[in-house]
């Protein structure tokens, strides 16, 4: 004798799945019943797909799609194991990237309501950029930039890396010109990235019949209204802040390797040596991803700022730059140490960076 068939009712029981629920994974084939009387259409279940079932309603809890549930369902219990770990991954750096947002929009409103916004001592900026080519390539392909109002580096890549970095750089210091302005700073780095975006682009020749090879660039920018510092940030070149003589790496790197990182495929050791560090999934230029970290940066006097391209943090270690950072001297004679230090660990890159002081005063 077989074995006896669930009705619809019991196995919406049995896996905690509502009749409604089962039949629209039956007609998206993601839950067939194991019989449909031809002539009632009733659907009956077997018990041994209740175990699937039961997976199908927890993934959906997770919040996964249907039809990633779908592959889930059809691998083997490693591989499934493995994909729900890199979903999640992605979930919480989508959760973390919607808490900055949220963050920073209480903060911002914040700053808007005088009731709430206590006066600020009065700061200023101390700033010095530096760029270098190496010892192995050819050209340099980088921009670094600091002004009163903008810090910035950007790392080209490509056939047109370099005009690419220069366009995305020269974007950004209209806002020197027409003024950073302290309210609406969300908007105003929307805007820049998005002009930022469509300068490389053009740059780049993405407007004409052919683009060029696969060209583009990072761009990492602090932006500072003179009360507030907005940061925006796309690629894999970094934003550091030494507080307190204590080294903090405050943007994510927008790599393959770091996504594997935080999916929890490999570990933070085995990225500094991967093949695919250096493989970008966000930057700017024709066809590229081009969505950007943007947030507000807490400002306190005695904070010091380093935003440098890869050439700089794939070569030197944090305590190597800590040392540099947190030692007595202008922000002109620590870049200029940093580059010392990149090429003196061979140079295989071309290297920017911009050392920037918050200081008392106007």
């Amino acid at each position: 004798m077989g074995t006896e068939l669930l009705t619809i009712g019991a196995f919406a029981k049995a896996s905690r799945l509502s009749p409604k629920a089962l039949r629209l994974y039956d007609e998206l084939g993601l839950l067939p019943p194991a019989r449909v009387d031809p002539v009632t259409g009733y659907r009956r279940y077997a018990p041994e797909q209740v175990e699937r079932a039961r997976l199908v309603a927890w993934l959906r809890r997770l919040g996964m799609p249907l039809a990633h549930i779908r592959h889930v369902c059809s691998l083997d219990a490693g591989a499934a194991a493995g994909e729900i770990r890199a979903f999640w991954a992605r979930a919480e750096a989508d959760t973390a990237a919607r808490r900055d947002l949220a963050a920073f929009l209480v903060d911002h409103l914040t700053r808007r309501d005088p009731a709430m916004s206590p006066t600020a001592p009065a700061l200023s900026m101390r700033y010095a950029a530096a760029s270098d080519t190496g010892l192995v390539r050819e050209s340099n392909q980088d921009t670094a930039y600091a002004g009163s109002g903008l810090l910035a580096v950007a790392d080209g890549f490509g056939a047109g890396g370099a005009p690419a970095s220069a366009a995305a750089v020269a974007s950004l210091r209209r806002l020197e010109t027409d003024g950073v302005p302290a309210e609406g700073l969300l908007n105003v780095l929307a805007d820049a990235v998005e002009e930022a975006g469509r300068a490389v682009h053009d740059a780049v020749g993405g407007t004409g019949s052919a683009p060029r090879e696969a060209a583009g660039t990072t761009l990492t920018a602090m932006l500072w209204t003179g009360s507030q510092l907005g940061l925006v940030h796309v690629g894999d070149s970094r934003v550091y802040l030494l507080r307190d003589g204590e080294l903090f790496q405050i943007t994510h790197d927008h790599t393959v390797v770091q996504s594997m990182v935080d999916e929890g495929r490999i570990t933070p050791e085995e990225a500094a040596s991967h093949p695919q560090r250096s493989l970008l999934v966000r930057a700017l230029g024709p066809g590229a991803d081009a969505t950007a970290e943007m947030r507000l940066q807490d400002v306190r006097p005695g904070d010091r700022y380093l935003l440098c391209s890869d050439g700089l943090s794939t070569v030197v270690p944090n305590d190597g730059l800590r040392r540099v950072l947190a030692a007595p001297g202008e922000p002109g004679q620590a870049v200029r140490e940093l580059v010392a230090l990149a090429n003196g660990s061979g140079g295989p890159d071309n290297v920017s960076c911009v050392v920037a002081d918050v200081v008392p005063g106007v």
